[in-house]
């Protein structure tokens, strides 16, 4: 059990004594006259919370407007006919303000028409990991009692968007709790594994904290939790290693934050971007590349769930579906989205030994490739392609037979087969487009065919 967060009964009946008292007593309210920052802390100083919450808006995105008493709130430029959209940081180490948190205010900004909080509590959250992790039912309880003025002057519950970072996806988590769910959404964005992976469920982000919630895991195998903890959970190319992430260690701190921070800039390009990111439920990540899952029927009735902003991330359905795992890949960088294709080959005749096929897309000077094995004795073969390019702006597939022989032999082997593909998601069979001809294969050589795909 994390550190601080067991006694979970004591910190409700906390909660009910601090909301209980409201703003009474608060001091005079003192006029803010300027944009306040980010604090900075020490690792001396990393241990009281001293949180500050910074309210943002439309008119200067760049200015955040300290909300400390409740006449703050009614002065500032908050509005309570619109949603509100908390953002909470994860464990600060060196007590530094977040470098991506800027880009990410203006991105929500930009995208949507809603108050924009900033919640600061690097004091809170620098020095040693599990200090911050003792914070966060303390966090908790601040956020709470903040939201609480927020109620008072005519916002509904639904309309708040809690939106966590790392060990701040459970601090939203523990404010839901305390709020028994009925806050409108909260979205983890690679919620904090260490210490909350065998956590209960009142410990940690869960889907019972809020009306919906989602998770975006991109470091399942480090600093990112691997168990699903919302209504649906995004595992971007498996949730694991990201493209364009170091992959040594000599890296530096890059090698360990890289694959963490993905998912806060791919929500920020998500915010940013009109290409989808687009993902679909499947048993595993393995899976999903062997292309056994092509659609979202199951369970989502083909209402496939987007990372970004759309009400409850486009799933059309009701009641939702717990703790569903997601899959989509991505490229390295930014804008970061592909379309996703099924490629099928299919053998005229079944061999003895397994068969293996590349597949090449291409259009302009993009190229994107996915391996398929027939396996020995059956006919088809299937995987899916990420391109960056939609299908129809593809003009020409490539395809090689590996030899299976040593490398010194020349393998004059030959299979000669049919070749379909379809955009993801495959709802029917009028999205596969098949080459008209069957397409005839030498081992170690390479073979081009042009395709003249519709534009959906």
């Amino acid at each position: 059990m994390p550190p601080g967060l067991g006694d979970r009964s004591f910190c409700s009946w906390g909660l009910l004594l601090w909301l209980s008292i409201g703003s009474a007593g608060d001091a005079p309210p003192i006029p803010q006259t300027k944009c306040t920052d980010f604090q900075n802390a020490n690792l001396l100083q990393g241990t009281n919370l001293k949180v500050q919450f910074l309210l943002f808006t439309p008119l200067d995105p760049s200015c955040g407007q300290l909300l400390q008493e409740s006449s703050d709130i009614q002065k500032s430029g908050f509005n309570a006919s619109l949603g509100t959209k908390l953002i909470i940081h994860g464990f600060r180490a060196l007590g530094t303000k977040p470098s991506w948190i800027d880009k990410f205010i203006g991105a929500l900004l930009h995208a949507a028409n809603a108050n924009v909080i900033a919640v600061d509590w690097v004091y809170g959250s620098t020095g040693i990991y599990f200090s911050a992790v003792q914070n966060v039912v303390k966090l908790g309880l601040e956020i709470s009692r903040f939201l609480k003025k927020l109620l008072v002057l005519g916002v509904s519950k639904s309309s708040i968007h809690i939106i966590g970072v790392s060990l701040g996806a459970h601090v939203g988590g523990v404010v839901g709790y305390f709020y028994e769910g009925q806050l409108g959404r909260i979205t983890g964005l690679d919620p904090a594994g260490p210490e909350y992976t065998r956590a209960s469920l009142e410990e940690r982000l869960d889907p019972g904290d809020a009306l919906f919630v989602e998770a975006i895991h991109t470091d399942t195998d480090n600093a990112g939790i691997r168990i699903p903890v919302g209504h649906v959970d995004y595992f971007v190319n498996g949730g694991q290693d990201q493209p364009g992430c170091p992959t040594f260690i000599h890296a530096g701190y890059s090698y360990l934050i890289c694959d963490h921070m993905r998912a806060v800039y791919l929500y920020i390009s998500a915010l940013e971007n009109s290409c989808p990111l687009m993902a679909f439920p499947c048993a595993n990540y393995k899976a999903f590349l062997a292309g056994k899952c092509l659609d979202c029927f199951n369970p989502f009735l083909l209402s496939c769930p987007r990372i970004g902003l759309m009400e409850q991330s486009g799933v059309k359905i009701q009641p939702l579906p717990k703790e569903v795992k997601v899959y989509l890949r991505t490229t390295s960088m930014a804008p970061y989205c592909v379309h996703h294709s099924l490629v099928e080959f299919y053998l005229q005749e079944p061999r003895k030994k397994d068969t293996c096929i590349s597949i090449t897309f291409l259009s302009s000077n993009v190229t994107s490739s996915v391996e398929i094995t027939i396996p020995r004795q059956q006919l088809q073969g299937r995987g899916i392609i990420a391109h960056t390019n939609a299908q129809c702006q593809i003009n020409q597939v490539k395809f090689k037979f590996h030899s299976s022989n040593l490398v010194w032999k020349k393998d004059r082997t030959t299979i000669a087969g049919k070749f379909c593909t379809a955009p993801l998601p495959v709802n029917d069979n009028k999205q596969t487009v098949c080459l008209p001809e069957p397409v005839n294969l030498q081992a170690s050589v390479t073979v081009s065919h042009d395709l003249k795909l519709k534009c959906v």
